[in-house]
């Protein structure tokens, strides 16, 4: 069972300010959480094959191929500010 300087330790951590009764709400929803892991902790895995996925599967997405486009210029008409043969984008990330 979490305390309740470990709930504020967790939320100190994820940068959250938590009301004392969201503090509560957090605690029963974090025990609930480290109890399902225990549950799972207990599961015999000796003869489970490592894996990475639960479901073997392979690429289903389409082939990446290059298909010209008739017309590039009618793309950059849409555009709401081209730059020559290039789409002006606003910057990310500051200056």
């Amino acid at each position: 069972m979490l305390k309740p300087e470990e709930v504020r330790k967790v939320a100190s951590l994820a940068r959250l300010e938590l009301t004392p009764d969201e503090e509560g709400q957090f605690a029963t929803q974090l025990n609930d959480i480290l109890t399902y892991i225990e549950q799972l902790n207990q599961l015999d895995t000796t003869d489970v094959l490592p894996t990475t996925r639960a479901i073997d599967g392979s690429n289903i997405t389409r082939g990446d191929h290059l298909t010209p486009y008739a017309s590039p210029r009618l793309i950059l008409e849409g555009a709401p500010e081209p730059e020559g043969e290039f789409f002006r984008v606003p910057k990310i990330g500051g200056e």
